[in-house]
């Protein structure tokens, strides 16, 4: 599968890019489905858009503090992605609440990842939660982006067991190393077509 059929996909990040690195990995693969054809940040600080640049990914930045409102600036973000001729994006450690208005514009064409099983354990503070609960199974989950945060239809989970003796940073390291393995693969199955939503809802082939 060569270049000009697959997927041009954008990652938003906003750090590091831990999940960055793991989907550019995929992506270079043969026959990966998705081009990992830019890495946007809305911090011109963060550490991803040097990773990115290292593996020959395009970079852009569109700093949200340069924008008075969230409006201009995310009307910016979307004409930079148009720009660059995104299909699918993916959100990973992309740390700004999307509106209504963006979401809605990328409805079916935009992935998140989340550190908790969801409907689990929405939000921020996961391990520390799950521990507190007593949960005995814990994990992360690849949802499609709606307006409302951490509810979308879900793509793909993974779990890890809760163990004896865990701390968040413990459990949270064993739930990031099935991140770099998950996301990869429900950007596979978005972007292959295997799986896409309709009318609100995960349709998958086969």
């Amino acid at each position: 599968m060569n270049g000009s059929c697959r997927n041009r996909t954008a990652i938003l990040i906003s750090g590091r890019g831990s999940n960055m690195v793991s989907l550019v990995g995929a992506a270079a693969e043969p026959g990966f489905p998705a081009e990992i054809a830019l890495v946007l940040s809305n911090r011109p600080g963060a550490g991803g858009l040097a990773r990115a640049a290292e593996a020959g990914i395009a970079t852009d930045v569109v700093d949200h503090k340069a924008y008075p409102d969230r409006e201009s600036f995310e009307r910016a973000l979307d004409a930079h992605l148009a720009g660059a001729g995104i299909g699918l994006v993916c959100l990973a450690g992309f740390m700004r609440v999307l509106t209504p208005w963006f979401v809605e514009r990328w409805t079916g064409r935009m992935l998140n990842i989340h550190p908790s099983l969801l409907p689990a354990f929405g939000g921020t503070h996961t391990h520390e939660r799950a521990l507190a609960e007593g949960v005995l199974i814990h994990g992360c989950t690849v949802h499609f982006v709606v307006p409302e945060l951490d509810a979308g239809p879900i793509v793909a989970q993974a779990a890890v067991r809760v163990l004896p003796g865990d701390t968040p940073e413990t459990l949270g390291a064993r739930v990031l190393a099935e991140e770099h393995a998950l996301y990869p693969a429900a950007l596979r199955m978005v972007a292959s077509g295997a799986v896409r939503l309709e009318n609100g809802r995960v349709v998958r082939e086969g």
